[in-house]
């Protein structure tokens, strides 16, 4: 660490392996050694470099895990072994400006996400440990905005530029489980991300330039789905009711402010029978990953689940937020912290 702070310049990407001394960093082209098509990787435990990978183009994305290394181009994805740095394969990609990508970190559905499509919101699922392509999923009509794949690779959600609707597919057979309604009006999506889902309801974030953070309940939102008993429900079909059932979707509105870029996801989660804790390193694409569960005595038989929404916007400021709702499905909300990482620590705990 000593190393990247001792480093002039400045980096765009900068992409740890879980909370191991693996890091992977690109930099932001101030300097020929901080190009943007070089990729550094550094063990933080000696502050020594172990590799440097060279490409043609700029690096737009950083993906990695204990067995596949994902580097993403303008117009190619590049897939290495982690351990031995030898590349497996490489992936012709519709321009993707952007460098949109999701990776789910699990080593038994290890997938890779991509656009397929500059002119509808189409998915490349890619399966990095056999090295194929899995399946293509057509998920919205304008293209993509926003992708996200759930730590074990069981879900992959997104969002268009129309930034209206959220569509969760399962990846296993491409089929749409959900559909949320984000909001009326056209917004940015900057974010989505799954929390963990260990025995507790999946739960997806997103993020969006009216600056509001929304929560979808997954798991809920199956088990108490519309009932088709009477004559409205047997004439909307469930995507579509899924669609315009605000049930279970909460929204904080005013998180950041409307139009800096945001990333939220969740850092801890409690239920009413069981309290879970989860260690994170944030990165830019997920939730990590290590739990430890204990007896909760302390929750109020009254409330459902709480969690506490952790935020990082690109104006430097990290939030933390506590969500909890009740068995009746209420919501509320309360700020816990909020730092400002462009100042020094020492200023801060000052005050």
């Amino acid at each position: 660490m000593q190393l990247l702070l001792a480093a002039a310049g400045a980096f765009i990407i900068v992409e740890m392996l879980f909370s191991s001394s693996f890091l992977a960093i690109v930099g932001a082209g101030e300097q020929p050694s901080l190009s943007p098509r070089r990729l550094c990787l550094f063990n933080t435990a000696t502050g020594s470099p172990i590799r440097e990978l060279n490409f043609l183009t700029s690096i737009l994305a950083v993906r990695v895990n204990k067995k596949r290394l994902a580097v993403i181009l303008q117009e190619k994805t590049y897939i290495y072994d982690t351990g031995t740095l030898e590349i497996l394969e490489t992936i012709d990609t519709v321009p993707n400006l952007k460098g949109l990508c999701a990776f789910s970190h699990d080593l038994d559905g290890c997938f890779l996400a991509l656009p397929a499509s500059n002119s509808k919101g189409s998915v490349l699922v890619y399966n990095v440990t056999e090295l194929q392509t899995h399946c293509e999923i057509d998920a919205h009509r304008s293209p993509l905005a926003a992708i996200a794949l759930s730590s074990s690779g069981k879900y992959i959600a997104t969002a268009s530029e129309q930034g209206t609707i959220i569509r969760v597919h399962l990846v296993s057979d491409a089929t749409k489980s959900y559909s949320f309604r984000r909001g009326s009006y056209q917004s940015t999506i900057f974010s989505l991300s799954f929390g963990p889902s260990t025995e507790l309801p999946d739960i997806l974030l997103a993020t969006s330039s009216s600056g509001s953070v929304h929560t979808f309940f997954l798991g809920l939102a199956l088990n108490q789905r519309i009932r088709k008993s009477n004559f409205l429900g047997a004439m909307i079909p469930n995507s579509l009711s899924d669609a315009l059932d605000p049930t279970h979707h909460h929204i904080l509105h005013h998180a950041v402010p409307a139009g800096v870029k945001s990333f939220a996801y969740i850092s801890h989660l409690i239920s009413s029978h069981q309290f879970v804790k989860y260690d994170l390193l944030f990165n830019s694409n997920a939730v990590v990953r290590k739990t430890d569960r204990v007896t909760d005595t302390s929750t109020s038989e009254t409330m459902a689940l709480r969690s506490t929404i952790s935020i990082i916007t690109s104006s430097g400021y990290f939030v933390d937020y506590s969500c909890c709702v009740n068995r009746k499905n209420e919501c509320t909300w309360m700020l816990e912290r909020e730092l400002n990482l462009l100042s020094p620590i020492s200023e801060q705990t000052s005050r």
